[in-house]
């Protein structure tokens, strides 16, 4: 009878274990949702849209006609050309050879690898204007490689050249640390698979990594892009600063303000500022849709 009576009983205590475990492990470590989205709500006011508003209302100062002037007289719109069309090449060389680095780190083993994997985090901490004086030193005309490439024609500094290298230095590393996590993660198996069907190397690269890399490249392609876009110390040394040739939209910013031309340089910065604004909307949704794609499928 007690045997019978205690193997009644015993569930009760298992339960209630049960669920003052369950009870516990909805305790949160962190305050509920309402606190912790408040200080959310808070912080991204004070460090992002406080700044934000306060750049779009000093625009407002200026008439619409003298907004149009300052942000479209052709100094400005050379610069938008450089800073947009550099910042573009260099994303899309950082997505080619960033995803061959990648590779490299995850897929190989050799001699150096902490070593090549700690150099790709080194523009993250070299400061740029140290990046730029050294870019510099290594392609003017008197550097050690521009003293050989000029003689042959070749110049890399002080022109629009040297801004894209500048660019694809500070940008490596945005898509380096992007892919490389993904592919870790991804199951070698689904390449053997197709390489035991028949598919060719390029066909298994474009039809198996490929699809499940391609939100990881996205991705980097967007921040090294918006970062190139406002990029001013490794650039100003390398480029030549030449008006209309080799002056990127931030230098124009600073001598704005270096004239004392606050609302002027504000305008400009406006602009840029939804012009990435834009590109990450554009990429966001694209990640999304190839998310969904690949849902789908």
């Amino acid at each position: 009878m007690s045997a019978g009576a205690s193997a009644v009983a015993s569930p009760l205590p298992a339960a209630a274990a049960l669920s003052r475990s369950r009870a516990g492990s909805r305790r949160k470590v962190l305050p509920g949702f309402n606190i912790t989205l408040g200080y959310t709500l808070l912080y991204l006011g004070l460090i992002v849209l406080l700044p934000l508003a306060a750049l779009l209302l000093k625009s407002f100062t200026l008439t619409w006609e003298q907004f149009v002037a300052a942000v479209s007289s052709p100094r400005v719109l050379a610069a938008y050309r450089l800073t947009f069309g550099a910042s573009l090449i260099a994303a899309l060389v950082n997505v080619v050879f960033g995803l061959l680095v990648a590779w490299v780190l995850v897929r190989y083993r050799f001699p150096g690898k902490r070593l090549v994997d700690a150099l790709v985090d080194l523009p993250f901490a070299l400061p740029t204007a140290v990046a730029g004086i050294a870019l510099t030193a290594l392609l003017a005309g008197n550097g050690w490689l521009g003293q050989f490439l000029e003689p042959a024609g070749i110049q890399l500094a002080f022109n629009p050249n040297g801004v894209v290298i500048a660019l694809i230095f500070i940008g490596l590393p945005f898509v380096v640390r992007t892919v490389q996590p993904v592919l870790e993660d991804m199951e070698r198996e689904l390449e053997e698979a197709a390489m035991s069907l028949g598919a060719t190397r390029w066909q298994t690269f474009a039809r198996v990594i490929l699809p499940a890399i391609l939100p990881a490249l996205m991705t980097g392609f967007a921040m090294a892009f918006a970062r190139a876009i406002g990029e001013y110390g490794s650039v100003i040394f390398i480029a030549g600063n030449v008006p209309m040739v080799s002056e990127i939209v931030p230098l124009i910013i600073i001598g704005k303000l270096e004239q004392y031309d606050v609302a002027g340089a504000t305008a400009v910065a406006v602009v840029m500022l939804l012009a990435s604004f834009l590109m990450l909307l554009v990429i966001n949704s694209l990640q999304a849709w190839q998310r969904r794609r690949s849902g789908a499928a």
